[in-house]
């Protein structure tokens, strides 16, 4: 094998290598938030399946969890809930209360 293509299969290795060490790089800067996250999706279903109340405010899954409005906002809508037609900031899971 000549030069050149020692030289094209070094730097294919090459960035084949950095990719996967930048991927498994990010998979563990980001291994923390994704079991927060889904901690926090755990406890906003249980919240969310109680019989105890239909919708729940948006002020209260926010503080139970311990997360902002933006953050709690994305882990209800991961988890397939709604906020209601006609109140604001209360939250649903689909699966109890579907649109109409």
């Amino acid at each position: 094998m000549d030069d050149f293509w020692q030289g094209i299969i070094g730097v294919a290795v090459g960035v084949v290598a950095t990719m996967v060490a930048n991927w498994c790089q990010h998979r563990w800067e980001t291994s923390r938030d994704r079991e927060l996250d889904d901690k926090r999706k755990q406890m906003l279903t249980r919240m969310l399946t109680s019989e105890k109340h239909e919708w729940r405010k948006m002020e209260t899954l926010s503080r139970v969890v311990g997360a902002d409005y933006p953050t709690t906002t994305r882990l209800l809508v991961e988890l397939g809930a709604r906020g209601s037609e006609l109140e604001n900031d209360v939250w649903a899971l689909q699966t109890r209360k579907p649109l109409t």
